[in-house]
Parts: structure tokens; C-alpha cells; sequence
């Protein structure tokens, strides 16, 4: 019970990773604010299931592009569970669709920054001033930051390098605090994702290429989420740890 009496925030906590890092921070004891945008009936089944397994969650709906949404999941989760707020993960994000540079306009690039950078940006500004000694922040990069992703990846690619960027700025900032923020760099995760933008060859023949010959699964995500967000993990700041299976190393 590793998160007894501590309160997380769960942003995209509603469906394949966001739905196991949630109930993996819940069957540990945390107390979980669950944030979703548009998978209102994921966000109660996992709400729903963490409280059947004898934990504490809520859904709270809300954009994190939106900084208004934004202070409502902090409201709500003070209104629910108390002032101070111990972790924050920062699921929330996309690839939007595959586009080459010369398909994408102006529009599409800031739409997927927005996602991926801005969300990430509103909520650690927001949730900080409510952190004490020990808090842990989360955020999720990708493979695709580090080596630019597959085809058509580009603005996904930057923005998830920008949140490695980010990351590591912040770290260095709120480190004398003792607030820590890390974040993970999945590689191909067994999610609706990838069954949603990429290809059953693409994904077979990535799956053959890595050192263990398939795909990670979403519990594996969120042991790694579990153990960076834990006193465990006390004295990494500012990393961008890698999951893939051995398929690159950085």
C-alpha cells in the first residue's frame, strides 16, 4: 500500500493506460481523481471497479486543454479527498491521425501541440501549488520522442519530445521542494492506439523486432507509473524512462 492516504489525479485516467495506471494507484491505496474528455462510460467502469475492489475514486469530466477544466478536476478532487494532492499523471494525449509535412497545415500542428504539450503544461501548473514535500508527477512522452516516430508521426513526434523537454525543466525547477517530476517513454503498448492508427503488419513486425518479441501490456505501464510516482523512486528526477521491450535504447 504504497499510496495509503495519498490523493492522484489521473488525467486520461479512463482507458487503456489511464484506466490500469488508475487502478493500479487505487489497489495500492491512493484515492484517485479519474479525468476524462470524451470516455464517460470508461471512466465509471473504472471508477466503478476500483470502488467494487474496495478503493476510492471519482470521475471528473473535463478538457486539460482548457484551463478552466482544468481547475474543476483540482476542485473536485480537494472537494472529495482533502487539500493536498500527491500525484499527478499525465495520460492525456494523441496522435489526432497520421499526416506527412506536407499534408499538415498550421491548424493540425498546434492541434496535436495542444494535446500533448499545453494539456501537460495547464495541468502541472495547476495541480504544484497544491503539492507538498514528496509529490510526484508523471507525464507521458513516447518512443516517438526520441526517434520521431513511424510514418506520418511528425507533430506527434515534437510535441512528445517537447514533453520531454518540459519534463526535465520542471524537475530542476521544483526539485529543491522535493517535488519530483519524471516521465515515460512507452513503445508499442497493447492499446485501442495502436488498433486504432496503426497497421496489423506494422504493429507484427514491430513486435518481432523487439528484444521480447511483443507487445507491452498497459498493467506493465502502469507498474512503471506506480514505481515513479513511489518514495521507492525517491531520488530520480527529471528522467524520461523508456518502455519498449528493447525495441531502441536511449
Amino acid at each position: 500500500m504504497r499510496f495509503d492516504n495519498k490523493i492522484a489525479i489521473v488525467a486520461g485516467g479512463a482507458r487503456d493506460i489511464g484506466r490500469a495506471v488508475s487502478e493500479k494507484l487505487a489497489a495500492e491505496g491512493a484515492k484517485v481523481v479519474v479525468n476524462f474528455c470524451n470516455s464517460e462510460e470508461g471512466a465509471h467502469a473504472t471508477v466503478e471497479g476500483i470502488r467494487s475492489a474496495g478503493g476510492a475514486a471519482v470521475a471528473v469530466k473535463g478538457d486539460m486543454t482548457v484551463a478552466a477544466d482544468v481547475a474543476n478536476v483540482v476542485q473536485v478532487a480537494q472537494a472529495n479527498y482533502g487539500n493536498a494532492i500527491d500525484v499527478l499523471v499525465n495520460v492525456v494525449g494523441g496522435l489526432v491521425a497520421r499526416k506527412s509535412l506536407l499534408e499538415m497545415d498550421e491548424s493540425f500542428l498546434e492541434h496535436v501541440m495542444r494535446l500533448n504539450v499545453t494539456s501537460t503544461f495547464l495541468t502541472t501548473k495547476a495541480v504544484i501549488p497544491h503539492m507538498g514535500d514528496g509529490g510526484a508527477i508523471i507525464n507521458f512522452a513516447s518512443q516517438a520522442g526520441r526517434d520521431g516516430g513511424g510514418s506520418g508521426a511528425a507533430a506527434y513526434g515534437a510535441s512528445k519530445a517537447a514533453v520531454i523537454g518540459f519534463t526535465r525543466a520542471i524537475a530542476k525547477e521544483f526539485g529543491p521542494a522535493n517535488i519530483r517530476v519524471n516521465c515515460v517513454c512507452p513503445g508499442m503498448i497493447s492499446t485501442t492506439f495502436h488498433d486504432t492508427f496503426t497497421q496489423d503488419e506494422v504493429r507484427a513486425n514491430v513486435a518481432a523486432g523487439t528484444a521480447l518479441r511483443r507487445e507491452g501490456q498497459t498493467s506493465e505501464v502502469a507498474d512503471l507509473v506506480a514505481y515513479l510516482a513511489s518514495s521507492e523512486s525517491s531520488f530520480i528526477n527529471g528522467a524520461s524512462v523508456d518502455i519498449n521491450g528493447g525495441t531502441v535504447f536511449s
